[in-house]
């Protein structure tokens, strides 16, 4: 089990406040902050754990959520993009094909589909 001071805890707190704070900018000064290591050690140790950068990390739960609002929610991508952070629906739906290798309203179209025909 990891100590309480552990860097493994350390990035954790980091990663808990990332959970709860995807949809805002957040600069990696912050994050070391949170984390109570300096940016450099930060960037390393957070990339050690997670096999990504923090904003790699941030990307993906933006992503997971945006997904998440136009499959269970019905929105439109644009909507979502604005929800998660994305203050341009390009930029998002550009993030959104690199990550799941479609356009985010085809692939949420699809999702529907598959969910629907499970019910």
């Amino acid at each position: 089990m990891a100590r309480g001071d552990s860097r493994q805890n350390q990035i954790a707190r980091a990663i808990v406040w990332l959970r709860a704070h995807y949809a805002r900018d957040c600069r990696i000064d912050e994050l070391a902050d949170v984390a109570r290591m300096s940016q450099s050690t930060f960037h390393a140790h957070f990339k050690a754990v997670t096999a990504m950068s923090p904003v790699e990390f941030r990307t993906q739960l933006r992503m997971q959520e945006a997904r998440r609002l136009m499959v269970a929610e019905g929105m439109d991508a644009a909507s979502a993009g604005d929800r998660v952070g994305y203050e341009s629906p390009s930029q998002f739906s550009r993030d959104y094909a690199r990550l799941f290798g479609v356009p985010p309203a085809r692939d949420a179209g699809r999702l529907r589909e598959t969910v629907g025909a499970a019910h």
